[in-house]
């Protein structure tokens, strides 16, 4: 083999290693996204859940309310 070639060969395997650490780079920094973004669902998903809950809550009371209502409503009918 002659010096270029090997010249060559180095300057390829350079570039190789120099792309596989930039690879190396991207692959972390994508991995701390999907954390991030992982760790933002739940918390969405919990967010969203607790909003269920305190929905449903107030349709509870809601008709409690209607009920109520329409208990008052009806002695008043009662009455007159």
């Amino acid at each position: 083999m002659s010096f270029e070639v090997l010249e060559k060969l180095e300057a390829k395997i350079q570039t190789a290693v120099d792309t596989i650490a930039l690879l190396q780079m991207e692959v972390e920094e994508l991995k701390e996204e999907k954390e991030k973004l992982s760790t933002e669902a739940s918390e969405l998903r919990s967010s969203r859940e607790e909003m269920e809950q305190k929905a449903e809550q107030m349709q509870q009371e809601h008709s409690a309310w209607q009920d109520r209502i329409r208990n008052l409503l009806g002695k008043m009918d009662e009455v007159e």
